[in-house]
């Protein structure tokens, strides 16, 4: 009796408190009584067919067989995520450097849409896991969609687009048990050090973001562009959130995580529906080609953050978020963004991880959405499109019509775009992206910094953090992290022997 009498307790004051959440009223407005219908438009009658055979009943074989069909497979990564509308605000004309017509004239806004997400975890998984952050946005440009996917963090885990089913396969749940276990973890990192730029960004202080309105956003790729002369300039875009980037402790991130697991969707939802519209800074690392010349592949490694002191930020914009989705499945589920969306003057980078995530997004998203998902409305291009892309899997749209399907063609079907000769540039130089010779990863330089940056507390805090999952695997696998930081952290490496009980490698 006491429990039943808890359980209304508590259940008067979840009321109380929901009236204040206007997630939880999205159902207010459809409170008249509707006549439901079956998919052909037949009104239904609740009584049909009671008394025969289910099979032969319409609300029985369509409530069920509709059922059974609504969820699409998740994203391999990322899966669990929210996401908002708004605008990109142009701030600085950028036309010297690039010449996409959404970078041109200041004050020219450019619909987006963005979605935040964390990175191992299942759709039901908690917003404060210590993982990555995804930040993606897709700019609606009057040339085309241009797709920019991010990270919280400034650098990438690995630069070798072969190590992803080996880090992949490390974040996700065992094969035989499906349980999560931090031995294959931190394996891999122990195997792909370059991955420690990364880790030890994540299990500092300042890793997990307290919210999404408060999380940076950086693509964390050199892009190449191009002016209407045809010089070629490279940047790396910064998402500086306006309210300041704000971060949880590691145990207000486990009780929230346990209390509140969607906490970071839900507080984007709620601010938006207020009016507490969240905005973000947009700006560039600019590079010249004198510098790609001096910097040679690492102006282009994923896994290393470019100099602020050598390479300052120049403004570009804003992004505000203004509208929430009417309906996640239709406008964040569906949401496809692909690093291959390009638009005139920005081309892309030239490393091979961004040639992998284009074939590895595109992939994903024939496989989640199929071949069409480019016609799902909140992928579709502002402007009309012409391809040779028919038929398929729905939503096939008009499916090009009458006109030819074939290329070439004698029809005057569409044809591809030919390059303009530039008479602004004297130098003289193969159209498309630049060559790069890549070499091995080597991020130990920013490792070291980024440590010997940190205050005591801070080495103090980190330590800890790393050694929440480390006591929990391999004995040899222990030892191996403590070795490979031996060399370049001994600090860290005697706080984490310490906490292990290791012995630290002989010099």
């Amino acid at each position: 009796m006491f429990a039943l009498l808890l359980l209304f307790a508590v259940s008067v004051v979840a009321t109380d408190n929901n009236q204040w959440l206007p997630e939880m009223h999205q159902f207010v407005d459809f409170n008249d009584r509707t006549e439901g219908s079956s998919n052909g438009g037949l009104p239904l009658c609740y009584t049909d067919e009671f008394d025969g055979p289910l099979t032969n009943n319409k609300n029985f074989m369509q409530d069920i067989t509709k059922l059974n069909r609504e969820r699409i497979p998740e994203r391999v990564v990322h899966a669990k995520g929210t996401g908002a509308f708004g605008y990109f605000e142009l701030t600085h004309d950028m036309s010297h450097i690039c010449k996409s017509e959404f970078l041109r004239s200041a004050g020219k806004r450019t619909p987006i849409a963005v979605r935040f997400s964390t990175g191992a975890g299942e759709r039901g998984s908690s917003d404060f896991n210590r993982d990555s952050r995804g930040f993606s946005v897709k700019f609606y440009t009057k040339e085309g969609n241009f797709d920019l996917t991010g990270f919280h963090t400034q650098m990438y885990l690995y630069k070798d687009p072969l190590r992803a089913s080996t880090i992949f396969h490390g974040i996700k749940r065992m094969p035989g048990t499906n349980l999560y276990n931090f031995n294959p973890y931190w394996d891999a990192v122990t195997l792909v050090p370059e991955t420690l730029n990364f880790i030890l960004n994540i299990y500092a202080d300042n890793g997990i973001p307290l919210n999404y309105r408060h999380m940076p956003g950086f693509p964390i790729h050199t892009y190449q562009v191009e002016n209407e002369c045809g010089d070629y300039h490279f940047v790396r875009f910064h998402f500086m959130p306006d309210a300041g980037v704000k971060t949880i402790k590691t145990q207000d991130a486990m009780t929230l995580g346990a209390t509140d697991p969607d906490h970071a969707i839900k507080d984007l939802y709620e601010a938006i529906k207020r009016g507490e519209f969240p905005s973000w800074t947009v700006s560039v690392q600019i590079l010249t080609m004198d510098d790609v010349h001096k910097d040679g592949s690492n102006a282009f490694d994923p896994s290393r953050k470019l100099s602020s002191e050598k390479y300052p930020l120049h403004p570009v914009g804003k992004i505000v978020l203004n509208k929430n989705a009417k309906n996640f499945h239709e406008e964040i589920e569906q949401l496809a963004f692909c690093p291959c969306h390009l638009v005139p003057g920005i081309l892309g980078a030239p490393d091979k991880l961004f040639e992998s995530r284009v074939l590895f997004y595109k992939d994903t998203q024939l496989y989640r959405l199929g071949k069409n998902h480019n016609n799902i409305p909140v992928n579709c291009p502002l402007h009309n499109i012409y391809t040779y892309n028919r038929d398929g899997m729905p939503p096939v749209g008009k499916n090009g019509g009458d006109d030819p399907n074939y290329f070439p063609n004698s029809y005057n079907g569409p044809q591809p775009l030919m390059n303009k000769q530039s008479n602004c540039t004297s130098e003289a130089r193969c159209p498309g992206l630049i060559q790069i010779k890549e070499s091995p990863a080597d991020n130990t330089d920013q490792i070291v910094e980024f440590y010997n940056d940190l205050t005591e507390e801070g080495r103090e805090i980190l330590s800890e953090n790393l050694l929440m999952p480390l006591k929990t695997i391999d004995q040899f696998l222990q030892k191996k992290v403590v070795d490979i930081f031996t060399t370049n952290l001994p600090d860290l490496a005697r706080r984490l022997a310490k906490g292990l009980n290791c012995t630290l490698q002989s010099n």
